[in-house]
């Protein structure tokens, strides 16, 4: 799967998905390693989700894995934080948002 494939699938499977406006501003940024490497974002903002793919300097968490865990975790096969205990992904910055990470939702 190339870099532009996997953002666009995360961007397409995200587009439906509603969060609570008390969420407040989270954004995820992604460095996605091996096969289609590259970065993108997931900003949750005012009950909207933004995917981008580009860095985000603001961000609140990086999170480092391969396509397939990122989409294994996207189509709810895996949770991020029992990616993250697995060591699956590695996180910089709190570990305690994964629990917001829109993932897995329909």
């Amino acid at each position: 799967m190339s870099y532009e494939e996997l953002v666009e699938r995360v961007r397409n499977k995200l587009s439906g998905v509603r969060i609570s406006k008390t969420v407040g501003h989270i954004a995820f940024q992604f460095n996605v390693e091996g096969e289609g490497n590259g970065i993108f974002y997931v900003e949750l903002y005012d009950g909207k989700i933004y995917v981008e793919p580009y860095e985000y300097y603001d961000r609140n968490v990086i999170i480092e894995s391969t396509p397939d865990v990122i989409i294994n975790m996207l189509e709810g096969g895996l949770k991020p934080r029992v990616a993250y205990a697995q060591g699956l992904v590695k996180v910089y910055g709190s570990a305690d948002l994964l629990d917001v990470l829109p993932f897995g939702c329909k």
